[in-house]
């Protein structure tokens, strides 16, 4: 005769309800806490806003034949954005590295230095990347000018 096996799987099945229950009760005893959302980032200009100013396009067009080697359009349109007043003295220092680096390629070591002395004049925040100092180039000079004190 078979006997039902309802008797073996009854400590099992008592086990699993016991651990639910506690997992259950572990649950209430927990405060709920919500961390809230970080606030959102400052608001900027549109690009499309930027664009329609002539000193930005002119920087943005500048960075943009920089990035495609076209150096001697690239300073043209970097000196054009200084002439026509960019807004923001970021990225006027931002035009003036830019200047710095193409004028240390070309070994015009002197303009290099004094783009340099611009670009802090503007911001006295102003700071290359790690890379960027380190580049063999224009890094000695930058860090010269960087060491220098400021008027």
């Amino acid at each position: 005769m078979n006997t039902p096996r309802t008797t073996s799987t009854r400590p099992h099945a008592l086990l699993s309800a016991a651990l639910a229950a506690s997992l259950l009760t572990g649950c209430e005893s927990l405060p709920l806490q919500l961390t809230p959302a970080p606030p959102p980032p400052p608001a900027t200009d549109s690009v499309v806003l930027l664009l329609q100013l002539p000193a930005e396009r002119a920087l943005i067009g500048g960075l943009r034949l920089y990035d495609e080697g076209a150096f001697d359009r690239a300073e043209q349109a970097l000196r054009t954005a200084l002439l026509q007043g960019l807004r923001d003295r970021r990225d006027t220092a931002v035009a003036h590295k830019y200047l710095a680096f193409i004028a240390c390629a070309f070994n015009r070591l002197p303009e290099c230095e004094r783009q340099f002395r611009n670009a802090f004049a503007v911001d006295p925040g102003f700071v290359l990347t790690d890379a960027e100092i380190g580049h063999p180039i224009w890094g000695p000079v930058y860090r010269r000018v960087a060491g220098q004190p400021r008027r």
